[in-house]
């Protein structure tokens, strides 16, 4: 099994707190609106939403994508840290055998934040994976940030 691991930041202008609840905390009502046809809905599958809890992620028809299963490392809700592992799903095709996340949101000197993302991609055996392809996916990830802010800011009571 081989290791590769990318990391992303992406600039918010929605705070670390805020920004956390929206895609933690809330994130099984609040993603599926941010995102529509995307993301079509969150479902907690196994525990209470804590650590060791198993949601299901449901993609849109026109994603190339059915699903994944995703289990809640870590909710640091002090710090604004939320760790998972993709478990399961079409989204890792043949070459992985789970992808792990770390995603941190920092205040920044503009009163928003910075959202830090780390992957680390297992692959399956020797498999040869291209890397710019893990690259335009973590793109996509943090897309979703941006999705989130918009609907945020469209949405303040949200």
């Amino acid at each position: 099994m081989g290791v590769i691991t990318c990391e992303k930041e992406i600039a918010l202008s929605i705070p670390p707190a805020k920004i956390f609840k929206a895609f933690v905390l809330d994130g099984n009502h609040l993603i599926p609106k941010a995102v529509p046809g995307v993301i079509e809905s969150l479902s907690l599958l196994e525990g209470d939403g804590g650590p060791g809890s198993i949601k299901q992620v449901n993609f849109g028809e026109g994603t190339g994508y059915k699903y994944v299963k995703e289990r809640i490392d870590v909710i640091d809700k002090e710090n604004c840290i939320y760790e998972y592992t993709m478990i399961e799903g079409d989204v890792l095709g043949s070459e992985f055998e789970k992808v792990s996340n770390v995603v941190k949101f920092e205040a920044s000197p503009d009163g928003g934040s910075i959202c830090k993302g780390s992957s680390k991609y297992y692959t399956i055996g020797d498999i040869k994976v291209n890397e710019e392809e893990i690259d335009a996916f973590k793109e996509k990830q943090m897309g979703l940030f941006k999705a989130i802010e918009a609907y945020l800011l469209a949405n303040p009571d949200a």
